[in-house]
């Protein structure tokens, strides 16, 4: 049986052509993909900017869809279930992997970067990667699970976020979700952007403080959210230098930054003030399984909103208009699927 298939053969080159369908093995699904979302790490490559994707490479590692079939040994999964799953290859013999850190692992391949993704018809994916879905849950929704378990990990970086104030720099679809989750999580969020469109987005999602980085210092803006205590968390998801070097600036003395965003340039950052002010740099990459099961609940109870992220569709056969929409669209899109 035979698929469509779309590989990037080049930066910018997208491919549309057919594969033989996968088979699973005894503990594998073959998932039907039915929708891939794309993300700012997707767009780096897609420029010929992600510093660890060589081409081709076949993209798509935010997705839900419908299980197919499963293996003779898979027992907790069955056909017409909708699920997402964890895109990491780990190799379980690594310093990380052996403590647990697996998400770390020394030798990780990501689907859709080292390894290849979920952008086909069929799909076929270990069942202890595969995150079960509610029936109630959009396609939209379950292709999201990846990017709010991106905030789900980047907030638990921190060992409690109840009552304390926090920056998120950045309200593209990242930092929207990772505010959403802070605050889900008893942080007071103020997030900050330079595109309007982005911060009626977060506001509509509930993170009711946002400032204009363009048109506001963060330090006014800190003043005026949280007044003279100012603010001892950040979370950098902008992914520019102004950003990160606002967030060293600013911070309480003592206070943690965490580092999100993933970066086309390499910033230059004052170490002295990080020095004196004894602040705590974190980086955060990606998630865990577990994760993945918070972000369900997460946005099954309503504590995350998703809707309003959601841009645009492209089908397979357009998924270069897809990259070309994101880049004519600039501050103007949030979400936007592939649908197969």
């Amino acid at each position: 049986m035979t698929m469509r298939q779309a590989t990037m053969t080049a930066p910018g080159v997208i491919e549309i052509g057919t594969a033989s369908a996968p088979a699973p093995g005894p503990e594998d699904v073959l998932l039907r993909i039915r929708r891939i979302g794309i993300c700012g790490s997707d767009v780096h490559v897609n420029h010929g900017r992600h510093p660890f994707t060589s081409y081709p490479v076949i993209q798509g590692h935010e997705f839900s869809g419908v299980i197919e079939r499963v293996g003779d040994r898979v027992a907790d999964l069955r056909p017409g279930m909708k699920v997402t799953a964890t895109p990491q290859v780990t190799c379980g013999r690594c310093a990380p992997c052996r403590r647990g850190d697996y998400h770390i692992c020394d030798n990780l391949k990501v689907q859709g970067f080292q390894a290849p993704g979920c952008a086909q018809d069929l799909f076929a994916t270990r069942a202890d990667r595969v995150v079960p879905l509610p029936d109630a849950f959009t396609f939209e929704q379950g292709a999201l699970v990846e990017p709010v378990a991106v905030g789900v990990h980047a907030a638990a970086r921190v060992p409690s976020l109840d009552g304390r104030n926090v920056v998120v720099l950045g309200a593209g679809p990242i930092g929207n979700l990772l505010g959403q989750v802070v605050q889900a999580s008893g942080g007071h969020v103020l997030i900050t952007d330079v595109s309007d469109y982005r911060l009626d987005i977060a506001t509509r999602c509930g993170l009711a403080a946002a400032s204009n980085a363009g048109r506001e210092s963060l330090a006014d803006a800190a003043r005026r959210t949280f007044g003279d205590n100012g603010f001892d968390v950040a979370f950098e998801c902008a992914g520019v230098p102004p950003a990160i070097a606002a967030a060293i600036e600013n911070l309480q003395k003592g206070g943690t930054l965490v580092l999100v965003a993933v970066y086309g340039e390499q910033p230059r950052v004052n170490t002295g003030l990080i020095q004196d002010r004894e602040l705590n740099v974190l980086g955060t990459l990606m998630y865990q399984y577990r994760d993945f099961v918070r972000a369900v609940e997460l946005i099954q109870s309503g504590r995350v909103i998703t809707a309003p992220l959601e841009t645009t569709h492209f089908p397979l056969e357009r998924y270069g208009d897809a990259y070309r929409f994101i880049d004519d669209s600039r501050d103007r899109s949030m979400k936007v699927f592939i649908d197969l």
